[in-house]
């Protein structure tokens, strides 16, 4: 948009691409964003459920107004197979959270998470080096987050999911790229671990169970999320109970806007 909030025939097209929709953040900063560098861009949601995934795809690729998207729950996996193209990180980790559209129509894809991840926790003061961490999850987060953290140095890596296959072929394709840190798969026991996070969905919703066993929580423990929305998820209200340290899940976006606002050019 303009540097007076209007919209005209020559504003590029931005969106965030999930379902559902109303708990998203990145928007106004994109927004922020594209008005202090002086760019005709505006970012909107659009909603999108996963069975209109791949149709939608193929619409954007027409769309000529259209630059970019952010990618999040629960299409950052399928939005990988439907790029043209994706960088060797989003390829390593099986989702992108970012796509740009060039002049041709074509889709390139890349993955944020991961490293905005780590620089959030690092900015708080909360090194990853030699420690012991503990991941809930094996979806696109959680992947993009497993291979940051690998590259970051960990000394020890337990992946927890639901569905333990996913947790055991997210520990085949980390020791591939990073064969000397131990990773395990463990269960939904925490203990014994210096930081704790929760790459999952679940806590978003009252109902949700939970994504880990709360009562394996210390008190010296960094407990981390990444949802945005609440805020206090269970999990973390529990750690903080505890006496644990809490980490919030939004400085993971607010380290990744600058960076998606130059991937898309703003």
């Amino acid at each position: 948009m303009t540097d007076t909030g209007e919209i005209t025939g020559r504003t590029r097209v931005l969106g965030i691409l999930a379902d559902p929709i109303a708990h998203v953040k990145a928007p106004p900063g994109i927004n922020r964003i594209a008005r202090r560098r002086g760019r005709d861009a505006v970012m909107v949601p659009f909603q999108v459920a996963p069975e209109k995934l791949a149709p939608f795809a193929d619409a954007l690729r027409s769309l000529k107004s259209f630059d970019g998207a952010i990618i999040t729950v629960p299409h950052k996996g399928p939005m990988t197979a439907l790029c043209d193209e994706v960088t060797p990180r989003a390829r390593a980790v099986g989702a992108v959270n970012v796509i740009r559209r060039d002049a041709d129509g074509r889709l390139h894809g890349d993955s944020l998470d991961g490293v905005g991840f780590v620089a959030g926790l690092e900015k708080a003061g909360i090194s990853i080096t030699g420690r012991r961490v503990y991941l809930a999850g094996a979806g696109g987060a959680a992947n993009a987050i497993a291979f940051a953290l690998a590259a970051g140095g960990v000394s020890q890596l337990t992946l927890a999911n639901r569905t333990r296959a996913k947790a055991e072929d997210l520990r085949a394709r980390i020791l591939a790229d990073h064969p000397d840190i131990p990773v395990t798969v463990g269960s939904d026991d925490a203990g014994g671990h210096d930081i704790v996070i929760n790459g999952t969905s679940l806590g978003m919703r009252p109902e949700d169970a939970p994504p880990l066993d709360f009562a394996t929580l210390e008190p010296a423990m960094v407990v981390a999320e990444v949802i945005m929305v609440p805020e206090i998820t269970p999990l973390l209200a529990s750690a903080r109970e505890k006496g644990c340290r809490i980490h919030l899940g939004r400085p993971m976006l607010d380290e990744q806007i600058e960076l998606m606002a130059d991937y898309f050019g703003l």
